[in-house]
């Protein structure tokens, strides 16, 4: 369930579609919110845009689907993370097919998760 406060009507309708991936929640992410597995943020809204993470193996799919990376301007210019693209259209409209598009991300965003921690030392 979105938290209250968060302000997005797409949040709380994106985790209940999602719900049937388990452990599927909203937060607040900087300018806008956080979609998370298990505490993993695989997806943001931003400006009422769902992007989902992606990495080197799956950007060309979001490309070849008209996707574009997440991107806003600063003062010196526009900054682009391309680490999220956006859900293409045709995607939204097929809840089966979003879910699918969101196990990839989850998959993509407990890679990059797992990647960042340091490894325990034994003994």
């Amino acid at each position: 369930m979105a938290p209250r406060g968060i302000g997005s009507e797409l949040a709380a309708y994106l985790v209940e579609l999602l719900a049937p991936l388990g452990g599927i929640g909203a937060r607040r992410f900087f300018g806008g919110v956080g979609l998370v597995q298990d505490a993993v943020l695989f997806a943001m809204i931003m400006d009422e845009t769902l992007y989902f993470r992606v990495d080197d193996a799956g950007r060309a799919r979001y490309e070849a689907a008209g996707s574009s990376a997440f991107s806003y301007g600063t003062k010196t210019g526009t900054r682009t993370i391309a680490g999220f693209f956006t859900v293409p259209d045709a995607v939204l409209d097929e809840p089966e097919d979003l879910r699918q598009w969101a196990r990839g991300a989850i998959a993509v965003a407990a890679a990059a998760k797992a990647k960042r921690r340091p490894a325990r030392r034994q003994g």
